[in-house]
């Protein structure tokens, strides 16, 4: 028998060492990571259940009750359950902004609009009340299993 040398220097020869970086151990441990993210994502967003200290200093003014435009189906104009006429509309906004002048927030508008509404209907309230001043709009919509016939009452 022939021997052609100590047994490691017969596996070093001919071949190159090998330069490929073995990715399946980085992928394993990016999975698990996400799975960890995925199962204490909810937990952030719910949030900790903690018994706050009390206190007797006066609560923070908060907007208890927003002003509330609704457009009914024929595109009439509503301010708080008030009809306003398109002509009147920059004059009620603007009382509106005169009202709530000293406070530090601008007030809270709630836009409500029939859905068989033409947009560009929407689109002039919406311009109104930019031109007020009054930015803080939030539009409002029913789930999706209210009633549709504009009602917003459930069956």
């Amino acid at each position: 028998m022939a021997m052609s040398g100590p047994p490691s220097a017969r596996r070093g020869r001919g071949r190159a060492p090998m330069a490929d970086i073995n990715v399946t151990p980085l992928v394993d441990v990016m999975l698990v990571l996400l799975i960890i993210f995925m199962v204490t994502a909810p937990l952030l967003v719910t949030g900790v259940p903690v018994n706050l200290p009390e206190t007797r200093a006066k609560g923070l003014d908060q907007d208890a009750k927003p002003t509330v435009v609704s457009i009914d189906r024929d595109g009439a104009t509503y301010v708080d359950e008030d009809a306003v006429a398109d002509i009147d509309l920059p004059d009620r906004l603007a009382e509106i902004v005169a009202a709530n002048a000293g406070k530090p927030e601008a007030p809270q508008i709630f836009l409500r609009a029939d859905k068989g509404l033409d947009y560009g209907r929407v689109m002039r309230v919406m311009a109104e009340l930019n031109r007020a001043g009054l930015n803080k709009v939030s539009l409002v919509s029913s789930p999706d299993d209210a009633a549709s016939d504009g009602s917003g009452e459930r069956p």
